[in-house]
């Protein structure tokens, strides 16, 4: 029909606008935060572009969530108020007609959500940590720059380079305090180079050079001379389990798990793309506007619906992580929802009966 074409080509236009919105929003706060965490040291510089990007590819589903139901939301509402629902209904074409291509835009979106959620979140949480921790590991090698002091918050040392010899990679005049072990330790030596053991293990070699070691402000330094000197920079790349190790675990791993944990994660997982379709079918009665009152009260009403929704899955999906739930307790929000959505959808479709007769009459027909 004309008006499922033109309602679906409206929603398309709608949802890639809403979609590059969230999306910038979302985007520039997080990199804005981990630009202040590098600035901190509590990430490499490196490392910024790439958390980004892995980051963002972990909050996709929630950001075609949102999409789906700001524009079924958006859309319909303009049509209530520029009084286009007006004369479709007028036209014999019932609210619940709206359903199907509503849920045409909404579905294949579902899907999208749902292989987002199941399969590239986990994958994109593992890899944002496996890079991290590399950058983080390698943030020693990448701090020896010649002509600027560079501190090493990993290791507490700070580094200065004069410059490159450019044979085998060495370097002259390198200075270098290390505040790892309780006392300062300032070495300067002549020449020095960065080589790799048998064991995978980065050593910083120095050359004719001088060691002191003490405390500041006291005088019971110790001086040593050395022809050769190395440093562990860093040792072979080993991946430090995240904080929530769930989150990285994929959903065939979490399935055959009997933790609770790990059934709270799959159960939030395949809820993201039920709630696609609850809340682009709950955005049909909210989206409703009397042109008359000029309030639109229904999008604060929209709003604190959807809190109340993803509060509650998360509600439930804490208290199966607490193992005070069964995992099926996670479908109860869902259901909620959709019983809201249908019971306000069939009460907009009369709307010239008042609440009290719209239930006495349901309950006079069951």
């Amino acid at each position: 029909m004309v008006f499922q074409k033109s309602l679906t080509r409206e929603l398309t236009f709608t949802a890639v606008s809403v979609f590059v919105v969230l999306l910038a929003i979302l985007v520039t706060t997080q990199t804005i935060n981990l630009l202040g965490r590098a600035a901190e040291g509590r990430i490499a510089n490196e490392a910024v572009a790439a958390l980004i990007g892995f980051w963002t590819l972990g909050l996709f589903p929630l950001l075609l969530i949102l999409t789906v139901f700001v524009s079924v939301l958006v859309v319909l509402t303009r049509l209530w108020r520029d009084h286009e629902m007006a004369v479709w209904l007028a036209s014999g074409v019932s609210l619940k007609d709206w359903v199907k291509p509503v849920l045409r835009f909404a579905v294949p979106l579902a899907i999208l959500v749902g292989i987002s959620s199941l399969l590239i979140g986990p994958w994109a949480e593992q890899r944002s940590h496996e890079y991290a921790e590399i950058l983080k590991q390698h943030e020693d090698v990448s701090a020896i720059s010649p002509g600027i002091f560079k501190e090493s918050h990993s290791s507490r040392r700070v580094y200065f380079v004069e410059n490159f010899s450019g044979k085998n990679g060495s370097a002259a005049n390198i200075f270098m305090q290390d505040m790892s072990k309780g006392k300062v330790a300032s070495i300067f030596a002549k020449s020095g180079r960065i080589v790799t053991n048998e064991q995978g293990e980065r050593l910083l070699v120095l050359e004719n050079g001088r060691r002191y070691v003490g405390n500041p402000g006291e005088a019971d330094y110790e001086v040593a001379e050395f022809a050769r000197y190395s440093v562990v920079i860093n040792d072979q790349p080993q991946f430090i389990p995240s904080g929530n190790s769930r989150q990285t675990m994929t959903s065939a791993a979490l399935a055959l798990s009997d933790k609770a944990g790990d059934k709270a994660e799959l159960g939030w997982r395949l809820s993201m793309p039920i709630s696609t379709i609850v809340l682009a079918l709950l955005a049909i009665p909210l989206s409703y506007f009397n042109p008359r009152s000029g309030h639109t009260y229904n999008l604060l009403l929209a709003l604190l619906a959807y809190f109340v929704y993803q509060n509650a899955l998360t509600l439930c999906r804490n208290w199966v992580l607490q193992d005070r739930l069964s995992a099926y307790a996670m479908l109860a929000p869902h259901m909620l929802m959709l019983l809201a959505a249908l019971g306000m959808l069939a009460y907009r479709n009369r709307p010239a009966i008042s609440p009290g007769r719209f239930l006495g009459q349901l309950i006079r027909k069951s």
